[in-house]
């Protein structure tokens, strides 16, 4: 078979060009430092590379939401702080304003700074996030949660808690609404609450209180009898269907147990004086300390004033105990989910250290590998190129 010159060339630059490629591809290698440029160098590393990076941007993903996560949370610990810093302070003022010594006007300027803590608790329950949207306000974020009208507060968000997702199977909420925080606050102590009646006539006050055993929910009403002066007070309690569940004489400090419930009393009560005493409801800590408000601007100077006060106040305290307690209770919980962000990160780190050695066992290059090929294909194209030079050089021409 005989081969035309034309023929000749084309071969001999088919195995430059093919040499020049090869050496080409070693070279992007050693520049990039990845043995697969491309799925036809290797389809099955290139199947587990798209695999590994995918979940790579997907733990990175996490990782951004544990960030935001964290900075939500640390925003809502810290304006739970001023919550609980505000009650704490109401709660001092409100010991001040049941000491003895007060007066009416001494007890309506103490009245005058728990409104004003009043108005911050306010303000901190309208917190706001970097987004500018309300932290409290459940999925309402771009609703202000709670609005002041009088001395009425209501809630216009909703019970929605947000989530961000820190792991595949792993979620944690970021935020609480503000119905959960402030609007649905535990009240009284040991499941009930003492309210003395309005027109009571006595100095009888409702003193510590606590429960013996279990409370029976019940509403009873504990009533003060004394027919006649110089006569002993005799106690009687009814249960909602007024029947007696308990009765005795009473005496200054005694302690009066029925239903589960146990409540000192001091002072001297009127005939026919009463207390009513229930399972204790749910009440907004804004009401709990309007109330407070109320009842230190209503005082008056008058023994069955003073009386009335202070029973108003010995609940108050009661309340605001449980306010604390419940904001307490609440930061507990959101540091649980600081803690559970802070765990998670460190997993998805290891996960994200073991992703990425998986990836370079796979995709990086062995530089003493490809040094040496490369050295090798540059003196297969050297010598690719000699022989064409050599082959180009081989015609009759040359010899006439």
């Amino acid at each position: 078979m005989r081969l035309s010159s034309v023929q000749i060339f084309q071969q001999g630059i088919s195995a430059i060009l093919q040499q020049q490629a090869k050496v080409q591809h070693t070279e992007q290698q050693l520049a990039t430092g990845r043995r697969v440029l491309n799925p036809s160098d290797d389809p099955a590393a290139a199947v587990q590379i798209l695999d590994l990076t995918e979940d790579l941007a997907q733990v990175d993903q996490y990782n951004r939401n544990g960030d935001l996560a964290s900075g939500q949370l640390a925003l809502e610990e810290s304006a739970l702080t001023g919550v609980g810093n505000v009650l704490q302070r109401v709660r001092e003022l409100v010991v001040q304003a049941n000491n003895a010594s007060q007066t009416p006007e001494t007890r309506r300027s103490i009245a005058t700074e728990i409104s004003a803590r009043l108005d911050e608790l306010q303000g901190l329950a309208n917190t706001r996030d970097a987004s500018d949207e309300f932290i409290f306000a459940g999925f309402q974020a771009s609703t202000e949660p709670f609005v002041r009208q009088g001395d009425n507060f209501s809630y216009r968000g909703d019970d929605g808690q947000r989530r961000v997702q820190l792991a595949s199977n792993t979620q944690v909420a970021t935020r609480d609404s503000g119905r959960d925080v402030f609007m649905a606050v535990a009240t009284g102590k040991g499941g009930f609450e003492v309210q003395a009646a309005a027109t009571n006539g006595g100095t009888a006050v409702a003193g510590s209180r606590s429960v013996s055993g279990s409370f029976v929910p019940d509403t009873y009403t504990l009533t003060f009898s004394q027919p006649n002066p110089g006569d002993p007070v005799t106690w009687q309690v009814e249960d909602a269907a007024l029947a007696v569940v308990a009765s005795g004489t009473y005496a200054p400090g005694e302690t009066i147990s029925f239903g589960g419930a146990s409540i000192r009393f001091d002072g001297a009560p009127a005939d026919g004086d009463s207390f009513a005493v229930a399972p204790a409801p749910q009440r907004d800590m804004f009401t709990s300390i309007q109330d407070i408000v109320d009842a230190l601007e209503g005082s008056g100077a008058s023994a069955p004033e003073v009386a009335a006060l202070h029973n108003a106040l010995g609940g108050a305290l009661d309340d605001m105990d449980r306010a604390i307690d419940h904001v307490l209770q609440v930061r507990a919980d959101v540091g649980v989910r600081m803690n559970h962000v802070q765990s998670q990160r460190e997993l998805n780190d290891s996960f994200n250290l073991q992703l990425r050695e998986s990836l370079s066992q796979v995709q990086d290059l062995d530089y003493a590998e490809a040094i040496s090929r490369l050295n090798l294909q540059m003196t297969a194209l050297q010598a690719a190129q000699q022989a064409y030079v050599k082959v180009q050089g081989m015609s009759l021409f040359n010899y006439l």
